[in-house]
């Protein structure tokens, strides 16, 4: 899921494995969805850039990115060095 309300709405299904927040993401963007990632218990890791994220994904800026698939978190995760991603 891409994008900050998307991500929100993913996490409220319980269908996140994993959040990828740009390394710029705003105050706002960043209180919509890491509370509720944390009470979901959901690891969180820094990304790249809002607009490095959304080139790479063929968009505009993107702040958050809800990674569902079970494997890809876990690659993600041991990329940044273990289960909490900082």
């Amino acid at each position: 899921m891409i994008g900050v309300d998307a991500t929100r709405a993913a996490l409220q299904r319980a269908q996140v494995r994993l959040v990828v927040q740009a390394a710029d993401a705003s105050p706002r963007a960043m209180e919509k969805v890491v509370r509720l990632a944390q009470a979901k218990a959901v690891p969180l890791i820094d990304g790249p850039t809002a607009e490095e994220i959304g080139t790479r994904l063929g968009r505009p800026p993107v702040m958050m990115v809800a990674v569902r698939d079970r494997d890809l978190a876990a690659g993600l995760l041991a990329a940044v060095g273990g289960p909490e991603g900082r």
